[in-house]
């Protein structure tokens, strides 16, 4: 059997929230949220590694306080923020360009949240 191409693992970047069960297929889980998440338990979150500095940085995240209105801004400078690099993203980089990631985030809003920016980002880096 011939091995995915850096391509089909980059399609394969998936989405969950934390507060769904994993599932056998979602590959790395990875927690890219900087606050660890409201009321889960640390032993409760079955995740392989936390990337808090992929994340948003604190101003960003305070700005746009998950107000939908801001979403085009906010997404904007949060993928500025991710150009501009940082250990944490260039090793997320060279995850999931090796295997199937499943990114875990905390934000109610599935539509409007950094993890959808980070997929993206991924998708293209």
């Amino acid at each position: 059997m011939v091995g995915k191409s850096r391509e089909d693992h980059l399609s394969e970047i998936g989405l969950k929230r934390v507060y769904d069960a994993p599932e056998p297929d979602d590959g790395a889980r990875v927690l890219v949220d900087r606050l660890w998440p409201r009321g889960m338990r640390k032993d409760a979150l079955k995740m392989d590694l936390w990337l808090k500095d992929v994340a948003p940085s604190p101003d960003l995240r305070h700005w746009f306080g998950h107000d939908p209105d801001r979403w085009a801004e906010f997404r904007t400078r949060y993928r500025q923020e991710l150009e501009a690099g940082n250990p944490d993203i260039a090793r997320l980089v060279a995850l999931a360009a090796g295997e199937k990631v499943t990114l875990l985030y905390a934000a109610h809003d599935e539509a409007h949240n950094h993890a959808l920016v980070l997929r993206d980002f991924l998708r293209r880096a």
